[in-house]
């Protein structure tokens, strides 16, 4: 049974925005007394909270679909909905965000630290809020806005100042144990730790965490054995610790050469070259392995490094060991550069910066409009409602999109998509200044608030209105 996991896909999904209300308020001897639809509530958000009691990703590898909450719709006399409930996932200390092409979206390090995996919808406004001067009493609302969903890789990589590496069975374990108050499974037998350990220890004034990393094998950095799924907690180390065996029981192994072998995965695996190396022979207390360790040691020094001798179980050459890897974590730490307190930056839009583009798709043979709001707005209409349709035409006429597209080339009858290839919404553009007024007479207007109209009378009114339209269409030269 899994008891660790350090790496899950998640599949995340933000709450819905509630959509707007449409409603007119009504009393005794005022049946029409004006709009008063409520505005719906925003989505909830998919949050992710550094919480350093949690040590495993196993949760998320057990149920990987989270969903945050919709927002309520609004209702009549001006009652908005309810805003839906956050969903906060707690992740371990050290947690990276990734998408799926691998991109790094946030790296998750220290206490209460937060990344917003999912936006919840925006709620969408009800006619109340639409109502102006020009609109006393829209019949349409917004529609809610649907949540953020994406998939995301989550990977653990322990924060760790030491990391001791080396082939299974070489002491690790043992070591973090007497150099610390952690208690990791100990056993004489290949691949007993199947998770990375941590433990913290105090020299002098110095305090520091110490990690092992398990099952680093030959081939490991191509994925052999456990090596590959833990090498990750290596990399956020101030320096790495070789833990070699002087009384292996294997005769074909010696600790030079297991040496070279780690180093080797370390180098495949890359990102490691510049962390300094310290060299620790474990099990002298073995006769052989003290004869062992005298013979190696000269060898080691002249390849550079610094060797430490010590036995986890007679507990000899501990003090000297934390002692040197406390004064070499305090150089890494007074060598990183202060972090600077942030600063909030205004960068204001370029004054040519219309918000969105208009490009010609050749193989969908239809003009593309891109841009946040454009497409905001489509989600938020009902097409459904004439009058919301207007409306929309209305924005993005004011927008300048209908200008954008008379200059791309479009014309009459040529098809326009808001939206993205997967994702948009296409119709044939009519270009004109009332493109939504020839269904609608003046949109934005409830005409049960004024003298109805004969139907004749109407019918002609759009007639007119759209002839008008076609006529300026027809003498604007955009070139």
């Amino acid at each position: 049974m899994t008891t660790f996991v350090d790496r899950v896909e998640l599949h995340v999904a933000a709450g819905n925005g509630g959509h707007g209300c449409a409603s007119v308020h009504r009393e005794k001897f005022k049946p029409l007394g004006g709009p008063d639809g409520g505005n719906g509530g925003r989505g909830g958000d998919v949050i992710l909270v550094v919480d350093q009691s949690v040590t495993t990703l196993l949760e998320y590898h057990h149920s990987p679909h989270r969903k945050a909450t919709n927002g309520q719709p609004g209702a009549g006399d001006n009652r908005s909905g309810k805003d839906g409930q956050d969903l906060v996932l707690t992740v371990p200390d050290g947690t990276v965000v990734l998408d799926k092409k691998g991109n790094v979206l946030a790296d998750l390090v220290g206490q209460g630290t937060t990344f917003i995996a999912g936006q919840g919808g925006r709620g969408g406004l009800g006619n109340a809020a639409l109502a102006s001067a020009r609109r006393k009493a829209p019949g349409f609302a917004l529609l809610g806005e649907p949540g953020e969903a994406r998939d995301i890789v989550l990977e653990l990589k322990t924060v760790a100042d030491v990391a001791l590496v080396g082939y299974p069975s070489a002491g690790k374990s043992s070591l973090i144990s007497v150099l610390s108050a952690a208690k990791p499974k100990i056993a004489d037998y290949p691949f007993t730790t199947l998770v990375p350990n941590l433990g913290v220890v105090t020299a002098g004034s110095t305090v520091y965490t110490i990690a092992d990393v398990p099952g680093l094998i030959p081939g490991a950095s191509q994925g052999r054995g456990l090596g590959l799924e833990f090498l990750r907690h290596v990399e956020r180390c101030s320096v790495l610790v070789h833990v070699l065996d002087t009384a292996t029981l294997e005769s074909e192994r010696d600790p030079v050469t297991d040496l070279d072998v780690i180093e080797e995965e370390l180098k495949q695996y890359g990102g490691l070259e510049d962390r300094p190396r310290i060299v620790v022979l474990n099990k002298i207390d073995i006769p052989d392995g003290q004869d062992l360790a005298d013979m190696i040691r000269p060898d080691l020094e002249e390849r550079g490094y610094q060797v430490f001798e010590v036995s986890a179980v007679a507990r000899t050459g501990l003090k000297e060991l934390s002692f040197a890897l406390a004064g070499i974590v305090a150089e890494a730490r007074a060598a990183k550069p202060k972090e600077e307190a942030t600063r909030i930056v205004i960068r204001p839009k370029a004054v040519d910066d219309t918000g969105f583009t208009v490009t010609y798709d050749e193989h969908e043979e239809v003009y593309r409009v891109r841009g946040e709001k454009p497409e905001r707005w489509v989600r938020q209409t009902d097409f459904n409602n004439d009058e919301a349709v207007g409306y929309l035409a209305d924005r993005l006429n004011r927008l300048g999109v209908e200008d954008a597209l008379m200059k791309a080339g479009a014309r009459a009858g040529d098809g326009v998509a808001i939206g993205s290839e997967d994702n948009a919404v296409v119709f044939d553009w009519e270009p004109t200044m009332m493109a939504g007024a020839e269904m609608l007479g003046r949109r934005g207007e409830d005409h049960r608030l004024e003298a109805p109209r004969p139907a004749a009378q109407r019918r002609r009114d759009r007639e007119a209105e759209r002839d008008d339209a076609q006529r300026e269409y027809d003498e604007f030269d955009p070139f």
